[in-house]
C-alpha cells in the first residue's frame, strides 16, 4: 500500500433530522467514518441510537477502557490518514481519555473524541459528572468546544472531521451536553466551505534544491506525514531519483522498503553523524532527530538544515533551517527532486554509507540467531522476520523490547507499523490492535509489548475476543522497567521502582480471556510458538522470557 487510500468528501450538504446523535452519526458517516470506539454511557447513549436506528449505519466497537477506544480511533487514524471517531461518556470517560488525544496530537494523527456531557438545563447543580471539560483538552487538541444547540450539532461534527483531517493533522474535541443530544431537531446544513490551497511556495522550493544540489554528503528523513500526506510513492520516486541515502521514522518506516539500498536506518549515526546537508520530510526536529544537530561526527562540520513540512506551523521554531518548504508534501517533494542534480561527491556519499548499512546488517546474524537462555530480545525478531509477510502491520508497544524491533524490523510498505510517536505513551497496544484488524483485515497484525506496557492495556483482550478480532501478541517478558533501571543504575548506583515479577503468566491473561497463549523460554521455541499464534484465529500471546541484562544500548535517555 503506497498511499493512504483516497477519500476526501466536501463538507455536508443537506437535511437533518431525529435527535442530536443521528445528526452527528449522519455527517460522520458522510466523512467515511465506519466505526464508533466507546465504552457505554448513559450521556452519550443518542449516538448509540443514531449508530443503528432504523437501520445499522455505523458499527459499533465497545472496549474495556476509554484509552483503548481513543488509541483504537487514533490507529484508524494512523492506518488510513482520516479521523477515526472515539464517543465517551461524560467526566472520568473524558479525564480518562486525555492521554489518547495528547498521542494523537504529537503523532499528527487526525482524531474525533465526542465527549458526554451534563445536561444544559440543569448546569451548575452539582450533577453527576459535571465539568467542563473542553479546557482540559485545549493544550493537545486542535480545537476544543462545546455545542449547546441541538440544531448546531451536525455543522460541529462536520468542522470536527474536516479540522482533524486537514494539515496539519490531529484530534479534536467535541462536547455536547446530553439533552442536546437526546432533543429533537431539524436543520439544513449548505455545505459551503473553500479548500485550502496547499502549494507549496515555489522559490522556497527552489532554494531547497538549490542547496540540495550543493550538497556533497546530503541525506533524506521521511517521517510521518509523508505517510498521512498522502506523498509516499512521490517520496519513493523523488529518493530514487536523486539517488540519495535515506533514514525513515515513525510512520514514514516502509516508504523505502527493508532490505532496498537507499535505505540508511543501520547506517542512521555514520549517515546523520556526517552529513553536510539533512533534509527532513514530513516530522518534526524533535528528539529523535537529535533537535535537527546534524553532523559533527569524525571532524565534519555541522550540517545544514532544511525542513519540509506540510503546513507553516510545523516548521521547526527552535532553531532556523538553511531552507523551510511546506504544504502538500507531494508537491514539495516533485518539486525539489525535479530541480535538484546531485553532485558526483553525493554518488560516491550513497555508496559509503549503503556498504556501512550493509556491513551493519550483517553483523547483526550472530545476536539474531542468538541461542543464549534467557533468550536475547534480538533472537525474537530474527525469528519473527522470517514469518512476517510483506503486507503484516506491526505494533510497538513498550520501550526497551520494542527499541529492539525498531531496530531489527523493518516494513516493506508505508502504513504498516504503528508506535505510541514521540510523546511516549504506553498502552496502546490493544487500541491500535483493534484498528489494525479492522483496517487491513486480511494481513498479519503483530503488537510487541514489553512486559510494562501490557499492564496497562491487557485487559481489552476482551474487546479482542468479543469482537473476533484475531491479534498476535508477543510479549518481551524481562521482569524490569528496561528503560528506568539501567539508567538509574548508571546515575546513582542503584534503582528503585524498576522491578517487575519475572516471568508474569500474561499468557494465562490471555487465555482466562478467551483468547490463546504460551510461555517460552527457549529460544529453539519461539518460531514454533509464532506459528500456532498465527495458525490460531485468536487473538494469541506468545509470552517469551527474556535477559534483563540485555538492555537496548543508549547514548542518552531521551532517545
Amino acid at each position: 500500500m503506497s498511499t493512504p487510500e483516497v477519500f476526501d468528501p466536501p463538507p455536508f450538504a443537506g437535511r437533518l433530522s431525529g435527535h442530536g446523535g443521528s445528526h452527528a452519526v449522519e455527517v460522520a458517516r458522510h466523512h467515511g467514518i465506519d466505526t464508533m470506539f466507546t465504552l457505554s454511557g448513559g450521556h452519550v447513549f443518542p449516538l448509540y441510537d443514531g449508530a443503528v436506528n432504523p437501520d445499522p449505519t455505523m458499527r459499533l466497537l465497545d472496549v474495556r477502557h476509554e484509552q483503548t477506544a481513543v488509541f483504537a480511533a487514533e490507529g484508524i487514524g494512523k492506518l488510513t490518514g482520516r479521523a477515526g471517531l472515539a464517543v465517551v461518556t461524560a467526566g472520568p470517560g473524558v479525564t480518562n481519555a486525555v492521554s489518547g488525544v495528547a498521542t494523537a496530537r504529537f503523532s499528527g494523527s487526525p482524531l474525533i473524541l465526542v465527549g458526554g456531557r451534563a445536561p444544559d438545563s440543569r448546569w451548575g447543580q452539582g450533577l453527576l459528572q459535571e465539568l467542563d471539560q473542553p479546557p482540559l483538552l485545549d493544550s493537545v487538541a486542535k480545537r476544543a468546544w462545546t455545542v449547546h444547540a441541538t440544531e448546531g450539532i451536525g455543522a460541529a461534527m462536520d468542522e470536527a472531521v474536516r479540522t482533524a483531517n486537514g494539515a496539519h493533522r490531529g484530534p479534536v474535541f467535541l462536547d455536547v451536553p446530553m439533552d442536546r443530544l437526546y432533543d429533537q431537531a431539524e436543520t439544513e446544513l449548505k455545505g459551503a466551505a473553500e479548500r485550502a490551497d496547499r502549494s507549496p511556495e515555489p522559490g522556497r522550493v527552489a532554494e531547497a534544491a538549490r542547496l540540495l544540489g550543493e550538497a556533497e554528503r546530503p541525506v533524506l528523513v521521511f517521517g510521518s506525514d509523508v505517510w498521512l500526506d498522502g506523498a509516499a510513492r512521490t517520496a519513493l520516486e523523488a529518493a530514487e531519483e536523486l539517488g540519495i541515502p535515506v533514514i525513515t521514522n515513525g510512520q514514514g518506516r516502509g516508504v523505502l522498503p527493508g532490505g532496498h539500498p537507499l535505505l540508511a536506518n543501520r547506517a542512521r549515526g555514520a549517515a546523520l553523524g556526517r552529513a553536510d546537508l539533512v533534509v527532513v520530510v514530513g516530522t518534526p526536529l524533535d528528539f529523535r532527530l537529535g533537535h535537527g544537530l546534524f553532523g559533527g561526527k569524525d571532524g565534519a562540520p555541522p550540517a545544514k538544515v532544511v525542513h519540509v513540512a506540510d503546513s507553516a506551523e510545523q516548521v521547526t521554531d527552535h532553531m532556523t533551517p538553511a531552507a523551510a518548504v511546506w504544504g502538500d508534501l507531494s508537491a514539495a517533494l516533485r518539486g525539489i527532486a525535479d530541480a535538484a542534480a546531485p553532485t558526483a561527491s553525493a554518488r560516491s556519499w550513497r555508496q559509503e554509507i549503503t556498504e556501512a548499512a550493509t556491513a551493519a546488517a550483517a553483523s547483526d546474524a550472530d545476536v539474531l540467531a542468538s541461542g543464549d537462555t534467557p533468550v536475547h530480545p534480538a533472537r525474537i525478531y530474527g525469528e519473527l522476520n522470517r514469518i512476517l509477510d510483506d503486507d503484516a502491520v506491526v505494533i510497538g508497544d513498550g520501550g526497551d523490547f520494542v527499541s529492539y524491533a525498531g531496530k531489527y524490523v523493518e516494513p516493506k510498505h508505508p502504513g504498516q507499523w504503528l508506535d505510541p510517536g514521540p510523546f511516549g505513551c504506553l498502552g496502546t497496544a490493544m487500541g491500535y490492535s483493534i484498528a489494525a484488524r479492522l483496517a487491513r483485515p486480511s494481513s498479519q497484525v503483530v503488537t510487541l509489548m514489553g512486559d510494562g506496557a501490557a499492564g496497562f492495556s491487557l485487559m481489552d483482550v476482551d474487546t479482542l475476543v468479543r469482537h473476533r478480532l484475531p491479534v498476535v501478541m508477543v510479549c518481551g517478558n524481562n521482569g524490569i522497567w528496561g528503560l528506568e533501571k539501567a539508567p538509574m543504575q548508571m546515575l546513582y548506583g542503584y534503582d528503585v521502582a524498576a522491578e517487575l515479577a519475572p516471568q508474569t503468566r500474561y499468557d494465562e491473561v490471555v487465555r482466562a480471556l478467551g483468547g490463546g497463549g504460551e510461555l517460552v523460554t527457549d529460544p529453539g521455541q519461539i518460531a514454533p510458538a509464532l506459528r500456532r499464534a498465527f495458525d490460531s484465529g485468536v487473538p494469541y500471546m506468545v509470552n517469551i522470557a527474556t535477559d534483563p541484562e540485555n538492555v537496548y544500548p543508549r547514548k542518552t535517555m531521551g532517545v
